[in-house]
Formats: structure tokens, C-alpha cells, sequence
């Protein structure tokens, strides 16, 4: 197993991936700089070579994207922003122009240990519903969170509305895990 420290300050985001790894996971916060850009593998890219230069050790990061085909490549890994301005509710009224509610739920992961990045996507296709759903039971699932206006193609819930076991064959995060399980076990 390759080793690695995963650059989170949500105590959520560690215990996912320690849960679907299948095995502990040590992770730190470190203050790294934000890319803005709509391409999600430069942005997780920069953060693993901050975060790196900050620890001196390899490390693992996250980002995610949602981005609506209506709206070309927005609000992609810009989602933070739009959601933080916007709340679920607007990003769902974002849609009311269009015709087009689909969208795509990814995850990248990027593994940095000083000489070589790799990196490990995970996609889920979907659309956005009229209004945010949630069944509000975990903090991830609350107004700060996407996760209550994306119902991945073939369930009839929204992410939010989902227990973990319903929510893992339609996860992003779970697809990106797998390469990145594959790749650390070799």
C-alpha cells in the first residue's frame, strides 16, 4: 500500500474515503490556494502540488464537479462558488430556462509524491430536479451541499435523499475510489 497523507479539513470527506478504501486513512488540513478553472484535473493537479509542498510527504486531494450541459462546462469544479452564492434552490431555478436538466457528477483525485501525479476520475451521470430533496440526516446533506439537486440516471432519489448503501452503485466519489484503491494496492 502505497503511503500518503489525504489534504482535507472535512472530517466527513476522510471518513468516506477511510469507509470505502476499506482502510484507515490519515489526513491533515493545509491551506492551499483554490485554482479557478473549469478543468477539474488542473485544479486537483495544483492543490496535491501545494498541499505537497506544504507536508513534505505524498499526498492525496479531492475536488468535484457538477456541471449542467445546458450551461456548457459551468458551473464544473466552480460549484462551491455557485452553491455558496446561489443555495440548491437557485442552482435548480438556474435550469428553469432550459429544456436540458441533465448533468454530470465527478470526482478527481489526485496522488502526488513529488516526482509523479496521478490522478482518478469518477463520473456519474444525471439531472437536476425542479427543487432540491433531502432527507437532511447527515451534514452532508444539508443547504451547503449539491447533493440534494442531482439524481444520478437510474435511481429515482437525489444523492440527498439516499442512504450510503442506496447511494453507492450511483456514486462519483465510490468510481474514483476504485482506481484509486487499484492504483495504491499495486
Amino acid at each position: 500500500m502505497k503511503d500518503f497523507v489525504f489534504i482535507t479539513g472535512n472530517q466527513n470527506k476522510a471518513d468516506y474515503l477511510t469507509k470505502w478504501l476499506g482502510l484507515p486513512v490519515q489526513h491533515q488540513k493545509a491551506d492551499v490556494d483554490e485554482l479557478q478553472s473549469l478543468d477539474l484535473e488542473a485544479v486537483a493537479s495544483h492543490k496535491a502540488r501545494q498541499a505537497f509542498a506544504i507536508v513534505g510527504r505524498p499526498v492525496l486531494v479531492e475536488d468535484v464537479a457538477v456541471t449542467f450541459h445546458a450551461l456548457g462546462r459551468l458551473p464544473g469544479p466552480l460549484i462551491k462558488w455557485f452553491l455558496e452564492e446561489l443555495k440548491p434552490e437557485g442552482l435548480c431555478k438556474l435550469l428553469q430556462p432550459y429544456t436540458d436538466r441533465r448533468a454530470t457528477a465527478s470526482i478527481m483525485y489526485a496522488y502526488f509524491d513529488g516526482k509523479e501525479m496521478k490522478t482518478f476520475r469518477g463520473d456519474t451521470e444525471g439531472t437536476v430536479p425542479d427543487a432540491p430533496r433531502s432527507n437532511g440526516d447527515t451534514a452532508w446533506k444539508t443547504h451547503l451541499s449539491w447533493n440534494s439537486i442531482f439524481v444520478p440516471d437510474g435511481a429515482p432519489k437525489t444523492y440527498g435523499e439516499m442512504s450510503d448503501e442506496e447511494l453507492k452503485p450511483f456514486s462519483h466519489r465510490a468510481k474514483g475510489i476504485a482506481k484509486l484503491a487499484a492504483y495504491l494496492q499495486s
